[in-house]
């Protein structure tokens, strides 16, 4: 069984910076992707950031420049993979909840959610 564990979401005033962090646990072989995406109320689920096995990265036009997702190289001896999302420069259209996600043997995985709201 896979769990996706996220952390890092709140209240933060435009301008401000947040960090999200994933970590993923159980019977993982083989990481195709990890990211995020997120859900404004009433919009469709969208990418913000992933990163595959490799270092490849994909970014949505919204968030380039300000978001940048790293995966996290220290060895645990419980966590199979983590990654980080660093937010900066974040804006009102930014509040939405962050979902993370991972695709590992062409299954799909999802996090709870965490809330990220940005204040004007």
């Amino acid at each position: 069984q896979v769990q996706l564990v996220e952390s890092g979401g709140g209240l933060v005033q435009a301008g401000g910076s947040l960090r999200l962090s994933c970590a993923a646990f159980g019977s993982i072989f083989s990481i195709d992707d990890q990211g995020w995406y997120r859900q404004a109320p009433g919009k469709q689920r969208e990418l913000v950031a992933r990163i595959t096995s490799g270092v490849s990265t994909n970014y949505a036009d919204s968030v380039k420049g300000r978001f940048t997702i790293s995966r996290d190289n220290t060895k645990s001896a419980v966590a199979k993979s983590t990654v980080h999302l660093q937010m900066n420069s974040l804006k009102p259209e930014d509040t939405a909840v962050y979902y993370c996600s991972m695709l590992a043997r062409g299954a799909r995985y999802w996090g709870q959610g965490t809330q990220v709201t940005v204040s004007s």
